[in-house]
């Protein structure tokens, strides 16, 4: 039974985009034990997978901001003596940056990573003991895969999985889920458009639930909520319960944010609009049910959302 740990630390699109090699190893993997190293705010992401035995948190972003603290020294020993204690088959780094490179060096065990050419940061190729050629200019998934596979070497299946489960209850109601927030600003969608699109599922019978992650975006939503018919703003969700709402809801309607890709790995059905970035290369991808809209300097007007939205209301 091989023994197998992934890092993927961040962000929450990437962790989401690792999920499917990890479906891919537990069904072409005979007996494969997976353990996952995740930053603390994914864990949960790493945890709704059922193939995955352990998810080891880190704290990388918190700790960079106090290194001088006792406390954030302690938390690192105390990572690296976990890390020490268990040897695995195979160490495999999709993440391929210098921060995900360090942490793949405690770890015991055949470290896997992409190519110098293969990878962004370059520098973290000096980490691994066996490199892997993969292609750029393709999507974070199919990279993803390709990576693991060729690692462990096994044939891409043809069918991407990314295998999230929840036990919360995914309660059906009749709202669509609308991610307003991104942690760019050159990728929010106009405040205009979302009170037209809201509205205009308002006439339809539809609620619009806006979920939050700060302050600043909760006083966002409210904004866009009190012009909006009907609208809802939850108390905070934590993701888990956020995938299991949108899971539960006739549509999902996001901007280019890991809670966009975490709808379609739920299975919910899902409109990305596109703002400032390339859908090609960081689009919504692998679901049953997603369309994604718009581009770099050319958001989607309202009326071209609310018409890919009308075959799944």
């Amino acid at each position: 039974m091989p023994r197998i740990l992934f890092i993927k630390t961040s962000s929450l699109g990437d962790v989401v985009h690792h999920c499917p090699a990890v479906t891919d190893v537990a069904r072409c993997v005979p007996g494969a034990q997976i353990d996952w190293l995740v930053e603390e705010p994914f864990a949960q992401i790493a945890a709704m997978h059922p193939a995955v035995r352990h998810v080891i948190p880190v704290a990388l972003r918190r700790w960079r901001r106090a290194l001088w603290d006792p406390a954030v020294w302690s938390a690192i020993g105390s990572v690296r003596r976990r890390l020490a204690a268990e040897s695995y088959d195979y160490v495999i780094d999709t993440q391929g940056l210098v921060k995900s490179a360090l942490l793949c060096a405690f770890a015991k065990g055949e470290k896997h990573g992409m190519d110098r050419g293969s990878l962004r940061e370059p520098l973290a190729a000096a980490a691994y003991d066996v490199h892997h050629a993969i292609a750029r200019g393709q999507h974070a998934v199919v990279r993803n895969r390709q990576l693991v596979c060729a690692a462990l070497g096994y044939a891409l299946p043809p069918a991407c999985d990314y295998g999230l489960r929840t036990d919360l209850a995914s309660e059906p109601r009749d709202a669509v889920v609308l991610l307003t927030m991104s942690s760019r600003s050159d990728k929010l969608w106009p405040d205009a458009r979302w009170i037209e699109l809201g509205t205009a599922l308002a006439q339809r019978g539809l609620v619009s639930v806006l979920p939050w992650g700060s302050e600043s975006e909760r006083l966002r939503c409210v904004r866009l909520a009190m012009q909006i018919g009907g609208a809802e703003v939850p108390a905070r969700m934590s993701l888990e319960e956020l995938a299991a709402a949108m899971r539960g809801a006739r549509a999902v309607v996001g901007v280019d944010t890991g809670l966009s890709h975490l709808a379609v790995a739920v299975g919910a059905a899902v409109a990305g609009i596109y703002c400032a970035t390339d859908p090609v290369l960081t689009g919504l991808f692998g679901g049953q049910r997603f369309c994604n809209l718009g581009g770099v300097a050319a958001p989607p007007e309202a009326k071209h959302v609310l018409r890919a939205l009308e075959a799944w209301l």
